[in-house]
């Protein structure tokens, strides 16, 4: 049972991370606090949300789903910038 909790914790703060990227990409090509620059930094906190509660997992994890989605958002930027250069 620790198991199957452990593995669901890993693959939604996996997802929370690693949907950011490419979410982070786009919204760096955006104008600053529009519509699409909006609707990309909060595109994947539903689904975060739906993984956390359908797997059961603990509300402590909160911080550190957010803390990885800055984290994505922060790498698809840099990225975004790398590859503008």
């Amino acid at each position: 049972m620790d198991i199957e909790i452990n593995i669901a914790l890993i693959s939604m703060l996996a997802f929370a991370l690693l949907s950011n990227i490419p979410l982070g990409y786009l919204r760096q090509g955006c104008p600053k606090y529009s519509i699409r620059w909006f609707v990309f930094i909060h595109l994947s906190v539903p689904f975060i949300i739906g993984l956390r509660i359908s797997n059961n997992i603990h509300w402590h994890v909160i911080p550190t789903s957010i803390a990885l989605a800055v984290a994505g958002q922060m790498i698809g930027s840099q990225l975004y910038r790398r590859r503008r250069l």
